[in-house]
């Protein structure tokens, strides 16, 4: 059986991952994941999935491993994790009846042979106008303060949208499964 292994110590993608296996590895990348200059959000992500993707692997003899990132963008600037309270709720004022973008990168990198499968999913989210009253209830219900646009797609964040326009409903929570799922078997790894 290969060994496969997620760079990330995020419990949501840990989650989705454990949908399509339930057995991995779990190990921190140690990734910067500040943009660089000029950077656009979408190549970003794609740059910080293959970072982390390296960074987990490194000392790791043969293995498949996973790293993702998402970016989200308003207005072409990155939207960062909110962190606090405050932060959350300005963020979805910023967002409230507009159209946000959310670039997932994804990276399989077979220890194997080196060599590197990649995928970059744009999920379009367009949120309903809404009040500040309802920005602070769903703040206070959900806590999205680790969450890129400080919303859970996968809760009560569903809410806050109008329309969400994607390819696949997993990469606006972070692995994009349909794609990883194609990489994997392209790598030799059953699934399912």
């Amino acid at each position: 059986m290969t060994r496969l292994v997620l760079g990330s110590t995020s419990r949501y993608r840990a989650e989705l991952l454990r949908r399509l296996v339930p057995q991995f590895e779990q190990r921190p990348p140690g990734t910067d994941e500040t943009l660089a200059p000029c950077e656009t959000p979408a190549d970003g992500a794609l740059r910080l999935a293959i970072a982390k993707a390296e960074g987990a692997a490194r000392g790791l003899g043969q293995a498949l491993v996973i790293g993702s990132d998402q970016i989200a963008e308003l207005d072409g600037r990155a939207l960062g994790k909110p962190g606090s309270i405050e932060g959350a709720r300005a963020q979805l004022g910023d967002c409230a009846g507009r159209e946000v973008r959310f670039h997932t990168g994804l990276c399989l990198l077979d220890t194997r042979g080196g060599r590197r499968h990649t995928h970059l999913d744009t999920t379009r989210v367009r949120f309903r106008p809404l009040t500040s009253e309802e920005i602070a209830r769903y703040v206070e219900r959900e806590m999205p303060l680790d969450c890129a646009g400080s919303f859970k797609c996968e809760g009560l964040g569903i809410s806050l949208f109008e329309r969400i326009d994607n390819s696949d409903p997993t990469a606006l929570v972070g692995l994009p499964l349909i794609a990883l799922a194609r990489l994997l078997r392209e790598a030799g790894f059953a699934i399912p």
